[in-house]
């Protein structure tokens, strides 16, 4: 004896209307969390390219390039 097929999605793995009605009510909560939530990441990726964008990396110390002898002088 099989067991009752109990899903929310039909047999093409689309939504059943129960499972709609299910979700109906916390549709807008999640849109309203979801989008908070992408807006704080966007937010901290400006806010990080912006203070990274500020830094003028003049306290580093470059070295000089270094001095090459000329082929002749390195074969002997």
């Amino acid at each position: 004896m099989a067991l009752p097929r109990s899903t929310y999605y039909d047999s093409r793995n689309r939504q059943t209307p129960a499972l709609i009605r299910a979700r109906r009510p916390y549709l807008v909560k999640n849109a309203v969390t979801g989008t908070a939530i992408f807006a704080f990441a966007v937010g901290v990726y400006i806010y990080t390219i912006k203070a990274i964008g500020q830094d003028e990396f003049e306290d580093v110390k470059v070295p000089d390039v270094p001095v090459r002898r000329p082929v002749e002088e390195a074969k002997k």
